[in-house]
């Protein structure tokens, strides 16, 4: 009898798989975040805090600081709804979604340029596959990224901006308070993964599960487009995130930071590779 084992294995470089092709990592507990750890060890927390910021919550940090300068309509204009301001945001958000998904998109599952390295299962995209939008997992995934996520993503924007203008929630200006709007800023990826644990936490909630959440987990073999592919009950939860400037007085930069990390990260969240090799 053929040993599939072994078949896999030259298939993937040597990394090791089960009968079903799927990766086999090597078991072990990660270790604590050190900021928690006690005695202090700076050395470390320095390290850590480094790979918290390079490369990738600090590229983040530039695209909504570039947005904030560059591609964002002015507060005076958005006093009044108006479908001008808010489809110039919805725009701007759906290339920036495009742009980036597609870019983890083409490098990993259409070039495929890593090969099957590190990749979790020995599948692609599924087609014909009648659990998808149009039997297509790729058409499917795009579908609720860019029309369910893209108008949630931009409905909160536009609200919170909406706020801004008329002096509804907190507002700080930067040019007043530089130290306490950088702090902001640096704690927003933490503030997400906080968010991310008890918003997901409740979406595994039987009826909220069943209800939306269910869409998410048909993604069994994920791809850069599934991270965001949600039933728009979940978006409606997942980008409440934002909620945080309603109520901690925050510049409009910080919610692009907020909802555009919300928005853009699950791509490489979802690659589908444990590493990037």
């Amino acid at each position: 009898m053929t040993d599939i084992t072994v078949e896999q294995d030259e298939q993937v470089d040597g990394v090791a798989r089960d009968e079903r092709g799927f990766w086999q990592p090597a078991r072990g507990t990660a270790p604590p975040n050190p900021l928690f750890g006690w005695p202090p060890r700076p050395l470390v927390i320095l390290k850590w805090l480094y790979g918290y910021l390079f490369p990738w919550n600090l590229g983040y940090m530039a695209i909504a600081t570039a947005t904030w300068l560059y591609w964002q309509p002015a507060l005076s204009r958005c006093v009044e709804f108006r479908m001008d301001w808010i489809l110039e945001m919805f725009v701007r958000n759906e290339i920036l979604l495009v742009v980036i998904v597609s870019a983890w998109h083409m490098r990993f599952w259409a070039l495929k340029r890593q090969g099957m390295k590190y990749k979790f299962t020995s599948a692609w995209m599924a087609v014909g596959n009648r659990k998808f939008l149009w039997g297509n997992q790729l058409r499917d995934n795009v579908f609720w990224s860019c029309v369910s996520g893209g108008i949630v993503w931009t409905g909160y924007e536009a609200l919170s901006m909406w706020a801004y203008a008329n002096e509804i929630i907190p507002y700080v200006d930067p040019r007043q308070e530089p130290i306490y709007c950088l702090l902001l800023m640096l704690s927003i990826p933490m503030w997400r993964v906080f968010h991310f644990y008890w918003s997901h936490r409740l979406t595994h909630w039987p009826p909220i599960y069943k209800a939306a959440h269910y869409l998410h987990h048909k993604n069994i073999n994920i791809g850069p487009w599934s991270g965001l592919a949600m039933h728009p009950i979940e978006h409606l939860i997942y980008f409440s995130c934002v909620l945080l400037h309603w109520v901690v007085p925050s510049h409009p930069i910080h919610v692009l930071m907020n909802l555009q990390h919300a928005a853009l990260t699950p791509s490489k969240g979802h690659l589908g590779f444990e590493k990037l090799v």
